[in-house]
């Protein structure tokens, strides 16, 4: 009953976070205030799983959207969902899959470990001087899918590859810390360059009678005002009406 309740709300979740991207993209330059600035936010991501021994890190996309909303001497409160964002680690040693044929297939394989969150970063962001910005503060994901990919080498044939999924075997909740810190293009009115770290402070596996394991990332992001400009226009044009 309980992973029932759960995959529903995940699922009208989704389709939540699906439909605010899309009416997002079509109404970009009404989000956009004097005081919120919304754009898209995406870009690559470091993933890796510490406490995992044997595994690397691994190269993976992600995409969202944020919103900057503005208070007093040059701090932000940054926020938005990354919907698509993924974590997990490579080069993983296999294990038993309780199939003779399956375990003798990748025996010499490795495994790539996948979890799909919905990313919630809750940061405090400052400018800098010179169109520099510093950012921190929290992150929450929520798990919806979770699987683990087994590849073989196969001599003069495609590689052999089986997928499972484990998304049972982990808690559906993550957090952690996470900071930043970028740069602002076109005199601090265009698209958002930054790096980002995140730390993990959850243990992830719902069995607890191994090592702890935790989820970390270093992202490369860039972040695209949608109808920034426009607004900006807007506000500047009630500006000199209200003076006049």
């Amino acid at each position: 009953m309980k992973k029932t309740i759960l995959s529903t709300c995940i699922l009208l979740f989704s389709c939540t976070v699906s439909g605010q991207v899309l009416i997002s993209l079509l109404l970009g330059d009404k989000l956009n205030t004097g005081k919120i600035e919304f754009g898209l936010d995406g870009g690559v991501n470091f993933a890796s799983l510490r406490g995992l021994d044997d595994s690397e890190s691994s190269a993976r996309f992600n995409l969202g959207f944020y919103f900057d909303i503005k208070m007093k001497n040059d701090w932000m409160f940054h926020t938005g969902v990354i919907v698509k964002s993924t974590m997990g680690a490579d080069d993983i040693k296999p294990y038993l899959l309780n199939n003779p044929d399956l375990d003798n297939a990748f025996v010499d394989g490795k495994v790539k470990r996948s979890f799909q969150y919905f990313n919630v970063p809750l940061m405090m962001k400052r400018k800098l001087p010179k169109n520099f910005y510093a950012e921190g503060g929290f992150q929450l994901g929520l798990l919806y899918k979770a699987h683990d990919e087994f590849t073989a080498d196969v001599i003069d044939k495609e590689d052999l590859k089986y997928k499972i999924s484990i998304k049972d075997n982990y808690h559906p909740l993550d957090a952690g810390l996470i900071a930043g810190i970028g740069y602002r293009l076109m005199g601090g009115n265009g698209m958002n360059l930054g790096v980002r770290y995140y730390y993990g402070l959850i243990d992830i596996e719902i069995d607890d009678s191994g090592k702890n394991v935790y989820n970390q990332s270093f992202y490369i992001t860039a972040g695209i005002p949608i109808g920034a400009g426009k607004a900006k226009k807007n506000a500047e044009k009630k500006t000199t009406e209200s003076e006049q």
